[in-house]
């Protein structure tokens, strides 16, 4: 926004360096943006590594492929939070026109009417603070206050059936290239990215209505995440790998979560990120959607002058714009976050995606924005066809 010409005050109620319990993620689409925010040298400066495979085993269907090129870059980053958000926090407060605050914790909105004015807050040090604009953005996540504050309406929301825990491991080493990994066999669910200080961050989910594991994970984190694996995806290179790797700091975890779509504008406001829809961490779509909302609303805003005479049309063009960028991976975490076994029809797509490169590449394109789901389908549907006439 800044970048635009706006006069931006950036308040966010943490100190840096800290960390959020959080997905962090960047697939190709997002280096792109990172790139041309000017900021994505210095993030790689950090020495966290870059990849471009991905192993995803689906029951007895491993799909092996490299994620397709897509706005001229072919890598992903996963970068802790711990790193990327003072150096993300670093990059905007010394922008132009971008004034920033440390600590300081939104409590509630200014009004004037119907429309928001502004916010006021609170610092670290209890000091109360109050400022006014043209526009408040919530970029304050899943549970953001400015959308509470500001009534934003509940569209969509689908409830998660399973309870998620991550951890960060070193000395986990994998076979090859540098790869994520993603695995559904039965009802669990693993995950494993490569990411900064030569750690693995590795996640699992367990339906929620699991009582025996919900107990076991309150007791002991770590080794009920241990055994979890162990015995969950056995036949897997997951337990062997777990095995012999070490956790550095806590397992934590997120019990239950709405995947759920808001209204994004409103007079005076407006939502990014996780704060407009979250959803399933398993697709990893979070980081991604930060930088596609915030680039989707400045240029809403950039159209108009009279931002007060047009609040109506800039959010319905602002929800379409997201709705079309977002929405198909939006119901594709729905789909992943029920607890629903493949059904035969889906175990033989898989293990066509995984006997055919262009098919495996066109999945992992759906992930990256490359290409959209309509695509993947419309190619899995002439693979099933010549199958059928061979």
């Amino acid at each position: 926004m800044a970048q635009a010409g706006y006069e931006v005050l950036l308040a966010d109620k943490s100190t840096f360096p800290s960390d959020v319990l959080s997905t962090h993620n960047f697939f190709g689409n997002s280096l792109a943006m990172l790139r041309e925010m000017g900021v994505l040298d210095r993030l790689l400066q950090t020495d966290t590594p870059l990849y471009k495979r991905a192993v995803v085993q689906f029951e007895d269907a491993v799909i092996d492929g490299e994620f397709p090129e897509v706005d001229g870059e072919t890598e992903c980053l996963c970068m802790r939070r711990v790193h990327l958000d003072r150096l993300l926090f670093e990059h905007a407060s010394v922008q132009a026109r971008v004034t920033s605050i440390e600590g300081f914790r939104v409590t509630d909105v200014i009004r004037e009417g119907n429309a928001v004015i502004g916010i006021e807050g609170v610092r670290r040090d209890g000091e109360k603070g109050r400022f006014t604009s043209r526009l408040v953005v919530g970029a304050d996540g899943r549970n953001s206050t400015l959308r509470q504050r500001a009534n934003s309406a509940r569209i969509l929301a689908v409830p998660t059936d399973f309870a998620s825990y991550v951890g960060y491991f070193s000395g986990y080493e994998q076979s090859g290239d540098l790869h994520a990994e993603l695995y559904k066999i039965k009802d669990k669910i693993g995950i494993v990215f490569p990411t900064s200080d030569n750690l693995y961050v590795v996640g699992v989910m367990f339906p929620l209505d699991d009582q025996d594991w919900s107990r076991r994970f309150s007791l002991s984190p770590e080794a009920a995440m241990r055994d979890l694996i162990d015995s969950g995806f056995a036949g897997s290179p997951l337990p062997d790998r777990l095995r012999k790797a070490r956790l550095e700091g806590k397992v934590r975890g997120l019990r239950g979560y709405d995947n759920d779509w808001y209204q994004g504008m409103g007079e005076g406001w407006a939502l990014v990120g996780d704060a407009f829809s979250f959803k399933d961490p398993a697709v990893g779509q979070g980081m991604q959607d930060a930088l596609y909302s915030a680039y989707l609303l400045t240029d809403v805003l950039s159209r108009y002058d009279d931002w007060g005479a047009h609040w109506e049309e800039m959010a319905q063009t602002y929800q379409s714009l997201m709705e079309a960028k977002m929405m198909s991976r939006f119901h594709m975490a729905c789909q992943f976050t029920k607890n629903v076994p493949f059904t035969p029809e889906q175990r033989a797509v898989n293990r066509l995606i995984a006997a055919h490169p262009e098919a495996a590449r066109s999945f992992l394109g759906i992930y990256n924005h490359a290409n959209e789901p309509s695509d993947f389908e419309r190619l899995i549907g002439s693979l099933l066809a010549m199958n059928e006439s061979g």
